[in-house]
C-alpha cells in the first residue's frame, strides 16, 4: 500500500487578471518518490508549486501536510514547515558572494551579539557546493559567475535548508551534462533519504530517467497522473498538448545562398585564441560546447554588446562596428539572449512596451509615440508568433516563459533582421512553445535570413542545423556538415578528446 501523502493541495483555483492559472487542480507528492510535474507553459505548473512554497495564495482550495490542513501564507512558512524551491527564473542578490547567497536571510551567527559567522558561512557553502561538484569559490562574486553556475548555487542554497520537500522548478536548464548526472545523483539520494521532491521539467529523457510518478497539466487543470513506468514520453506529450507533435525537429530544407556574415580572426579579451566562420544566407549554423566553452562571449562580441580584443566581423562584406550594439542592430544583426529574465525582459512592462521597444524611433514623430502604429505593430507579431497574451497591456511578467521568448523574438524581428543569433531560445519553455518557435526559424531562413544557434541541447542543434561549430575552451574545437553528423563526435569535440578545425 502506498504511504501517505507528505502533501495534498486539493481542488486549488487561482486567478490572474485576464487569466485563470489553475482550475480545481488537486495533487498529491509521498515521501521518498521524486513526481514529476509536466505541461505547457502556462499550464499551472509553477502556478501550483508557487501556492505551495509560499508565493501565492489559492482563491480556492487547501493544502494539507501530513494529512494536515495548513495556510502557507509566505516563503518564510513554507521554510518553516521543511519546503523549500528551486525557481526557474534566479532571483538572485548579484552583488553578494555565493556564501551570502547561499545563506541569505538566514546566515550562522556566534557569540552574545549575533555576530555573522562569516567562517561558518564559507564553510558550509563549501561543503554543500562540494556535495553538488560543483567548481564554484564561495567567496565569488555571485554576478560575476555565468547562467549555469548560478543555478548550481540555487540548488545548493535548497540543499543547505535541509527540507522535507524540495520543489525544482527546470533546475537542470541551464547545467552541463556532467553538472546534470551529479545532480541527478544528489536528487536520487535526497529521495532515499525519504525526502519528497517535485521535478519540473520539459525535458523528456530527464523525467523517464529520474522519476517515479508524472502529473499532467494543461490549461490550468490536471490531466492524470501515473506510475512513470505506465506510461511512454509520446503518451506525456500528447497529454500535455492534446494532440500528437509528430515531428521533433521540423528541418526546413533550404539551399543557402551566399556569405552573409564573416567573423575573421575574433580574439575575445583574456584569450588566446581567435575564432574564424561564415553564415550564409538561408543557413541555420549551430554552435555546440559545454558550460564555459566560451559561445555566449563569441555571441556577445559578433553582435557589438562586447569589444573584442581584435578581429573583425563583417555583414554583407562590410564590417561592423565593435563595442556599438545599437549601430550593429540598425546594420541587421541582432541578438537574443540567453538570459530572458535579466537580459531581454522590461520585467514589470507591458507586453506591447516590450514589443514595440526596438522600434519606438520609427514609431515617434514630434516626441510623442503614434499609438494607433504601436498597436498595429504590437498586434501583427502577436498574432504571427501565437503569443497567448488576453490583451497587449498585460504584464509581460504574468506571461509564461514560452510567451515571454515570443515576445523578445517578435521584438527583433520588428527590426527586419538579415541575420539573427539565438543563444538557447528554448530554455526552459514547453515542447509545444519549442515546435513554434522551430517552425519560426523555418520561416526565417526560406525567406533568406541567416540564424546562428546556440544551444546546450544537442538533438536540438543537429535537428535544426545545417553546419555545427563546437567550441572547446574559448577556441573552435571542429566544424561539422550536416552529413557528418555525430552526437559522440561532437561530445569529443566539445570535451576537448577531438580537433578537426583550425
Amino acid at each position: 500500500m502506498p504511504a501517505a501523502p507528505v502533501v495534498e493541495m486539493r481542488t486549488i483555483e487561482k486567478s490572474f487578471p485576464g487569466v485563470q492559472a489553475l482550475k480545481g487542480v488537486d495533487f498529491e507528492l509521498r515521501a521518498g518518490e521524486v513526481h514529476a510535474l509536466v505541461g505547457e507553459n502556462g499550464a499551472g505548473k509553477s502556478t501550483l508549486m508557487k501556492i505551495l512554497g509560499g508565493l501565492y495564495l489559492p482563491d480556492a482550495g487547501e493544502v494539507l501536510i501530513d494529512g494536515k490542513p495548513v495556510a502557507i501564507d509566505s516563503p518564510a512558512k513554507a521554510t518553516e514547515l521543511g519546503i523549500a524551491f528551486i525557481h526557474q527564473e534566479l532571483n538572485q542578490a548579484l552583488h553578494l558572494s555565493v556564501a551570502e547567497n547561499i545563506y541569505l536571510g538566514r546566515p550562522p551567527v556566534t557569540g552574545p551579539f549575533r555576530r555573522v559567522d562569516w567562517r561558518a558561512m564559507q564553510q558550509g557553502a563549501a561543503a554543500v557546493l562540494e556535495r553538488l561538484g560543483a567548481e564554484v569559490d564561495p567567496r565569488a562574486r555571485l554576478g560575476s559567475l555565468g547562467v549555469g553556475a548560478r543555478q548550481m548555487v540555487e540548488i545548493g542554497r535548497a540543499l543547505s535548508l535541509d527540507a522535507r520537500v524540495l520543489i525544482m522548478d527546470e533546475p537542470t536548464a541551464a547545467l552541463t551534462g556532467a553538472e546534470v548526472e551529479r545532480l541527478f545523483e544528489v536528487v536520487r539520494s535526497l529521495a532515499r533519504a525519504g525526502v519528497a521532491i517535485v521535478y519540473i521539467s520539459h525535458r523528456m529523457e530527464e523525467i523517464f530517467s529520474l522519476c517515479d510518478r508524472v502529473t499532467v497539466l494543461r490549461d490550468g487543470q490536471k490531466v492524470g497522473a501515473w506510475p512513470i513506468d505506465q506510461v511512454t514520453p509520446d503518451d506525456v506529450i500528447t497529454h500535455m498538448v492534446g494532440r500528437q507533435l509528430t515531428e521533433r525537429f521540423p528541418k526546413v530544407e533550404v539551399t543557402p545562398g551566399d556569405t552573409l556574415l564573416e567573423v575573421r580572426d575574433l580574439t575575445l579579451r583574456g584569450s588566446p585564441h581567435s575564432v574564424s566562420f561564415t553564415v550564409r544566407r538561408g543557413e541555420i549554423l549551430g554552435v555546440a560546447g559545454l558550460m564555459g566553452a566560451g559561445r555566449t562571449e563569441l555571441m556577445l562580441a559578433v553582435a557589438g554588446i562586447d569589444r573584442p580584443a581584435r578581429g573583425t566581423v563583417l555583414l554583407e562584406g562590410q564590417p561592423l562596428p565593435t563595442g556599438d550594439a545599437a549601430a550593429v542592430i540598425r546594420r541587421g544583426l541582432v541578438l537574443v539572449p540567453e538570459d530572458r529574465r535579466h537580459q531581454g525582459l522590461l520585467t514589470g512592462r507591458s507586453v506591447r512596451e516590450n514589443l514595440s521597444l526596438a522600434r519606438l524611433r520609427s514609431l515617434t514623430r514630434a516626441g510623442l509615440i503614434r499609438s494607433g502604429a504601436e498597436r498595429e505593430l504590437v498586434d501583427r507579431y502577436i498574432d504571427e508568433l501565437g503569443i497567448r497574451t488576453p490583451h497587449r497591456e498585460q504584464s509581460v511578467t504574468n506571461l509564461s516563459g514560452g510567451n515571454q521568448q515570443k515576445v523578445i523574438l517578435g521584438r527583433w524581428l520588428a527590426t527586419s533582421p538579415k541575420l539573427l543569433i539565438l543563444d538557447e531560445p528554448t530554455r526552459g519553455i514547453d515542447v509545444g512553445a519549442k515546435a513554434e518557435i522551430y517552425r519560426l526559424m523555418g520561416e526565417l531562413v526560406q525567406r533568406g535570413m541567416g540564424i546562428i544557434l546556440v544551444s546546450s541541447e544537442l538533438p536540438e542543434v543537429m535537428g535544426l542545423s545545417d553546419r555545427i561549430l563546437v567550441m572547446h575552451e574559448g577556441r573552435l574545437a571542429a566544424e561539422f556538415s550536416r552529413a557528418e553528423f555525430d552526437q559522440e563526435k561532437i561530445m569529443q569535440a566539445a570535451t576537448g578528446r577531438k580537433r578537426n578545425a583550425g
